[in-house]
């Protein structure tokens, strides 16, 4: 399998899972738009240069040049990422409180992202367990982690079809 078929049948396939979990809490049009970006020029060439997969190619990019043009424009253009809403404050750089939509969406790529790359070895704990290992690298406002959090914990507790009634009654109640 050569790298521009891999990496476009990876993403491609994240999109749409992803795309279908938004559907399933009632983020239809984030559903639809979800990761439109990578299919831009500076995304796609830099995930086809460092596609491996098995783990997002932004992580070899930052290991072998220091940074990611890719992820530089990526989370620049998709506001489910948490470094979308960092942001200069009173007190030096700080992440801002996230929507709640924006949260959910993010909760549903984490889950896709984790489906994608274990395969087989998934579990519905292993997305809270990733969580975990790098929360304390995170600068999200504290509101938007206790969300993200809550709905990674009660998928490792219980199973995704609980985890999603209960996003869409009780924290996408009012959207």
């Amino acid at each position: 399998m050569n790298k521009l078929w891999g990496h476009f049948s990876t993403i491609t396939a994240h999109k749409i899972k992803v795309g279908q979990l938004c559907f399933r809490c009632g983020l239809y049009k984030q559903g639809l738009l979800h990761d439109l970006s990578k299919y831009s020029w500076v995304e796609i060439s830099a995930g086809v240069k460092y596609f491996q997969g098995n783990r997002s190619p932004i992580e070899k990019e930052k290991e072998t040049i220091g940074y990611s043009l890719g992820w530089l424009h990526h989370k620049g253009r998709n506001k489910h990422h948490w470094e979308y809403w960092v942001d200069m404050g009173k007190d030096g750089m700080q992440g801002t409180a996230m929507p709640v939509n924006y949260v959910v969406e993010m909760f549903c790529d984490r889950v896709t992202a984790t489906k994608i790359y274990q395969k087989d070895k998934y579990t519905d704990q292993a997305p809270y367990e990733y969580y975990l290992r790098g929360r304390h690298r995170y600068m999200m406002h504290p509101d938007t982690h206790q969300l993200l959090e809550t709905m990674l914990k009660m998928l490792a507790d219980t199973d995704l079809d609980t985890t999603i009634q209960y996003i869409r009654k009780e924290i996408l109640k009012n959207q």
